[in-house]
């Protein structure tokens, strides 16, 4: 959901926050592409396989209390901060969510410590992140958690400088990409950046039938400069609220070191974690799962066919 504007720079090796620090960061979150991706082939990739079943290995682990399935018609709200509605949590029952993947090393370290700990998580990753790295965005799938959508390019959608299609479009085109990484449809979920939340767009995701997700516990990954500081500040808050809905970032390099003694702690504490499913897919838009694809293609200066190109002349 939110990433410290250290991503100006990662950006351009290799894809949203409540602060007005935060708020300063957004702007160039997704500002260039990974140089190693800029040709990233069109077609759409290959589905992502079945979550596997495997018993768990760690006869200490974490572990998963319950699994509930959400009906998102009309767009429920989740997360006290903004939602005041559904409390759904029993006490010492906690959800994990990571926003502003993927990314490379920090989500697949985030991936690893989840299996460890036998546990699931809901992630919210950007569009454009998961248009560079659709293979890492497969495994978070592949692993059985759930994934939704935090836009297309971070963009604040209470900016005054967007028009309404263009908040639309940030939700849809988001929401597509996810499908074209996943090669199957997310969960109608959605995490708005910097949790900031236009009452028209909120209405918009109650008619799209999309779920949106706000928070309980803030861990303010972003800000933290050590791994520590994420472990005290959830452990603080959930204490004091008893349980709620954990918001990280899987872009965080301190997030995927601090959470290995989060989960450990939480178990410690006696939490649960409540995995959170769609009783149904997102139903995306035509127009931006095209638009999504035409993005991908770029112009080539030959229109030759290939054996006209390439020819072998030795085998």
């Amino acid at each position: 959901m939110r990433i410290a504007a250290g991503l100006i720079f990662a950006g351009a090796v290799s894809l949203c926050a409540t602060g007005a620090a935060w708020s300063q960061a957004t702007g160039a979150k997704s500002a260039a592409a990974p140089q190693a991706t800029a040709a990233a082939p069109a077609p759409a990739p290959a589905p992502a396989p079945a979550p596997a079943k495997a018993a768990c290995a760690n006869p200490d682990a974490l572990g998963i209390g319950r699994i509930v399935e959400i009906d998102t018609t009309g767009g429920p709200g989740f997360g006290f901060e903004h939602f005041k509605q559904l409390d759904f949590l029993r006490d010492k029952e906690v959800v994990l969510t990571f926003d502003d993947g993927p990314w490379p090393v920090n989500t697949p370290s985030v991936l690893k410590t989840l299996a460890d700990e036998c546990t699931k998580a809901v992630f919210f990753p950007i569009g454009k992140h998961a248009s560079y790295y659709p293979e890492i965005l497969k495994q978070v799938a592949a692993a059985g958690h759930t994934v939704g959508s935090h836009t297309w390019s971070h963009a604040n959608l209470n900016n005054k400088k967007l028009t309404e299609p263009q908040r639309k479009e940030e939700i849809e085109k988001g929401f597509s990409a996810v499908k074209w990484a996943l090669g199957a449809a997310p969960a109608p979920f959605f995490r708005f950046p910097a949790l900031q939340h236009p009452p028209e767009m909120v209405t918009y995701l109650g008619e799209r039938n999309i779920g949106i997700f706000s928070t309980d516990l803030d861990s303010f990954d972003f800000k933290a400069s050590k791994a520590q500081t994420i472990i005290d500040n959830v452990m603080r808050k959930v204490d004091k609220m008893g349980k709620g809905i954990v918001l990280m970032h899987d872009f965080q390099k301190h997030t995927g070191e601090a959470l290995p003694e989060l989960l450990r702690k939480l178990k410690a504490g006696g939490y649960k974690v409540v995995h959170m499913r769609a009783k149904a897919p997102v139903v995306t838009m035509a127009e931006f799962d095209e638009s999504v694809i035409k993005d991908m293609k770029l112009p080539t200066v030959s229109s030759r066919p290939l054996n006209s190109v390439v020819q072998t002349i030795s085998e």
